[in-house]
């Protein structure tokens, strides 16, 4: 791992793991794309303070509203009335998406209730829902994983997010990471 400061507001283990990310993939010769509702380009922005995170990362794109995830990334509105925007099945058009709207390689989509609002009883506060997709990879083999953060509050709930989508950035990264 390089070893350099990097100035930054993020706290030290987002950037450490974003640090991770852009070395691993740099190294697996792969391009990284992120679609973030909740997170709203929290890793996006963790994985550009790394210096020359433009070899791996390719596009972010922050698709907080309904409509800008069917503008932006395809995603289907029936699928958001259907399954609602913290779905499975949204998360796994949001990953499809940035894949097929990029040049990367690799994407992870994460969507959830943050929170204070937006919850339900089946979708409570710090509901986060993850898939990951692989160009040329059969769309059925997009997996998607669905968490449930500990409410530290709004921004608790965004970070944990944000760490969660960077492991799944790892070029062995899974669904359902180790914590």
């Amino acid at each position: 791992m390089t070893d350099y400061r990097i100035d930054t507001i993020l706290p030290d283990k987002v950037v450490k793991a974003a640090r991770r990310v852009i070395e691993a993939n740099r190294e697996a010769g792969l391009h990284i794309a992120m679609a973030e509702s909740c997170t709203g380009g929290l890793v996006g922005a963790a994985l550009t303070e790394i210096p020359g995170s433009s070899d791996v990362f390719d596009a972010s794109f922050a698709t907080y509203s309904n409509e800008a995830k069917t503008r932006l990334l395809d995603v289907h509105p029936d699928l958001i009335e259907t399954f609602g925007a913290v779905s499975p099945a949204v998360a796994w058009a949001m990953a499809t998406g940035a894949v097929e709207r990029s040049g990367a390689d690799v994407a992870v989509s994460v969507t959830g209730v943050a929170g204070p609002g937006g919850a339900s009883e089946k979708k409570p506060v710090g509901t986060v829902v993850f898939a990951k997709a692989r160009r040329g990879d059969d769309p059925s083999t997009v997996s998607a994983d669905q968490q449930l953060f500990t409410d530290n509050g709004r921004g608790g709930v965004r970070l944990q997010a944000a760490l969660w989508a960077l492991e799944l950035l790892m070029p062995d990264g899974e669904v359902s990471p180790g914590p």
